[in-house]
């Protein structure tokens, strides 16, 4: 079956291959993914569609790599299946008490976190999948912006309602599934509905599973109210160079400044505190 995409001009969902709409029968240019990112890289090896979503997995699995090496050499022999807290707090995972300190870094290191091994490889899959789709839709612009505010939004929103300390990509995560939705609903044709059906239910399983302990929900619901809000103002980019759409690439611009000055923040704290 082919895959589908929206018609820029009359919403409507066409085929990827389609360049002449058949419902309103004005010309639509190729996927934003398409227009940016004309060919793969490695020869194919990473698909080009998923490139913003393949650096976020790789800054992931690095920093569990380094996680679960420290805790290892803190004395943790089952690292790799639960990293403890204290060297997640050190990494720069939600602690409520340092954030109330100041160090509100916090609030976007710890989307980079992960508890373990069946924790980021969880998150992992659902990234790949859900990622690519959001960043063939939407762009990487939109894209970036969307993960940065559900992930902030989501671990603020933990922050006031838990003192325990919380890491993992799932905010972010369900920011994209909140885009998803806001595509769904912003479209009013059958297949809108369908679309908006089909991830409010990946939003209510991902919600159900949130209840069992040591799940952070707090999280996942600010997520998802955040990616919802911001994807249903932000719409979807347009086939020209407009102001709208050099304000999207201007605010992508700041949300990759600010995570790697929330970076920085955590190096240098982690340099000066931790032995």
């Amino acid at each position: 079956m082919d895959k589908r995409r929206m018609c820029p001009h009359c919403r409507a969902f066409i085929k990827s291959s389609d360049r002449v709409c058949p419902y309103c029968e004005n010309e639509v240019g190729p996927r934003a993914v398409e227009r940016h990112s004309p060919q793969d890289l490695l020869g194919g090896l990473i698909p080009h569609a998923h490139f913003t979503t393949t650096i976020i997995l790789l800054v992931n699995f690095g920093l569990f790599a380094a996680t679960a090496l420290y805790s290892m050499r803190a004395g943790n022999a089952n690292a790799i299946w639960g990293i403890d807290g204290r060297t997640l707090a050190a990494f720069g995972g939600k602690w409520s008490e340092a954030i109330q300190y100041g160090q509100w870094w916090r609030l976007v290191t710890a989307g980079f976190l992960h508890g373990g091994a069946l924790h980021i490889f969880m998150n992992s899959w659902a990234l790949f999948d859900l990622g690519a789709q959001v960043e063939e839709v939407y762009g990487a612009r939109r894209f970036l912006v969307f993960y940065f505010i559900s992930t902030v939004t989501g671990f603020y929103v933990s922050y006031l309602g838990t003192p325990s300390l919380s890491v993992g990509a799932s905010a972010g995560l369900f920011g994209l599934i909140g885009a998803m939705i806001a595509l769904g609903v912003r479209d009013g044709s059958r297949q809108g509905s369908a679309l908006r059906g089909v991830y409010v239910r990946w939003a209510i399983y991902g919600l159900a599973f949130g209840l069992m302990p040591g799940i952070d929900n707090y999280a996942h619901i600010g997520g998802l109210a955040a990616g919802f809000a911001v994807a249903y103002i932000a719409g979807t980019p347009k086939l020209v160079q407009t102001p709208v759409e050099r304000l999207w690439q201007a605010a992508a611009g700041v949300c990759l400044l600010v995570t790697a000055f929330c970076f920085v923040q955590m190096f240098r704290w982690f340099a000066a505190n931790v032995q």
